[in-house]
């Protein structure tokens, strides 16, 4: 049995490295994803674009521009003198907000009174509206701590987002982010990369791999030889697997050397879980297989299958901001659990205590694809 399927593997491989368009499916989708989430994708603001509108023209409201400019997050692009230019700037995108000092601003300080600081935020981007609003938050707050040593002197009215405003006045918070403390995207996403890869690359080339066979004409002639249909299923899938631990091993050399993305967990416990993800990625590959008649139409079905499961993965979207029944139907994609995995090794360094309940709905789902498929396979062999 292990003879035959060593023959197999060997034919699969040899035909796979020949192919110069399964080469470059190979290596060119996780080199061009790794690539873009690494550098292009990211959701930070690391300079946000404001427009400063001083209606009061003291040293106090220059004190607070000046506090704005020193605080690395902002970057004054204009300084509008009348409502049609705050709204000239905000509907061209010239600003991501624009921020107004009203008249009394600087005498309602010395009198100890509380003042207010406007931001109009340019809400088309809710998350760039939300983060531009907290460090305008915490500019003004830390204002307000050292030009009134803790009294209420300064409320910020956020406005056009509907972000809220700042903190009450008088009270300090100090907030501390576990896993990513810088709060890097590609530390969020370069993970994730890893598991769309695996499902990508398993997925379509099984599928593809037994097309060809059926297009060319060469499956009536392994079908006549002694090879057994578990044997062919085994010799057809298991090459694509070591394929996709491959890429697993790749990706993450590139995202501790490259991006430097923390890797705190076990990797041997990573690459377990892959390979019971690889169960449901290549028995879904297989499914499509038997269900399909050219390349084309598994190319098609694979991508009606990969999109769904990548938008409700939480690879970008996070699954609890989801409504309540789409968010159930986040339990029956094998794709969640993986990215929680994976996220949860690289960021978190969690073990077999913390994830064992995902790693048992991924063989659930990996055995039950798996078998559901190998059966259908077989009976199309027969």
């Amino acid at each position: 049995m292990w003879e035959r399927i060593g023959v197999i593997l060997r034919k699969e491989f040899i035909q796979m490295l020949r192919n110069p368009r399964m080469r470059v499916m190979l290596f060119l989708p996780p080199v061009l994803q790794l690539v873009i989430f690494g550098y292009a994708v990211t959701l930070d603001v690391d300079h946000a674009r404001i427009a400063w509108m001083d209606m009061d023209n003291t040293p106090d409201s220059r004190a607070l521009l000046a506090r704005f400019e020193g605080s690395g997050r902002f970057d004054v692009v204009a300084t509008p003198r009348s409502e049609a230019e705050v709204q000239r700037i905000l509907d061209r995108s010239e600003a991501h907000a624009v921020v107004r000092v009203l008249p009394g601003f600087g005498r309602d300080l010395k009198r100890g009174r509380s003042t207010e600081v406007q931001v109009l935020l340019d809400g088309t981007n809710s998350n760039t509206a939300s983060l531009v609003s907290a460090y305008a938050s915490a500019v003004i707050a830390s204002f307000t701590g050292d030009e009134s040593s803790g009294s209420p002197a300064v409320r910020l009215v956020a406005g056009s987002a509907g972000v809220p405003g700042g903190a009450p006045p008088g009270v300090t918070s100090q907030a501390r982010v576990w896993f990513n403390p810088d709060l890097r995207s590609r530390n969020y996403f370069v993970p994730g990369v890893a598991a769309n890869i695996l499902m990508m690359i398993t997925l379509m080339l099984t599928g593809q791999a037994i097309i060809r066979e059926k297009e060319i004409g060469t499956m009536e002639q392994l079908m006549v030889t002694p090879m057994r249909p578990l044997e062919l299923m085994l010799g057809k899938t298991l090459p694509f697997a070591v394929v996709g631990i491959i890429d697993m091993i790749i990706i993450t050399a590139a995202a501790l050397l490259l991006f430097r993305v923390p890797f705190r967990g076990n990797f041997l416990l990573l690459l377990f879980c892959a390979v019971l993800f690889l169960m449901t990625s290549l028995g879904a590959g297989l499914f499509l297989s038997t269900i399909s008649q050219t390349q084309q139409q598994a190319n098609m079905m694979s991508f009606f299958f990969t999109t769904p499961a990548f938008m409700l993965s939480g690879f970008t979207f996070p699954i609890r901001n989801m409504p309540p029944v789409v968010q159930y139907l986040t339990y029956l994609n094998p794709l969640r659990y993986f990215m929680e995995i994976v996220r949860g090794v690289f960021l978190k360094g969690v073990g077999f205590d913390t994830l064992w309940p995902k790693m048992l709905a991924l063989t659930v789902y990996g055995v039950a694809i798996l078998g559901l498929s190998a059966l259908r396979f077989r009976k199309t062999l027969d």
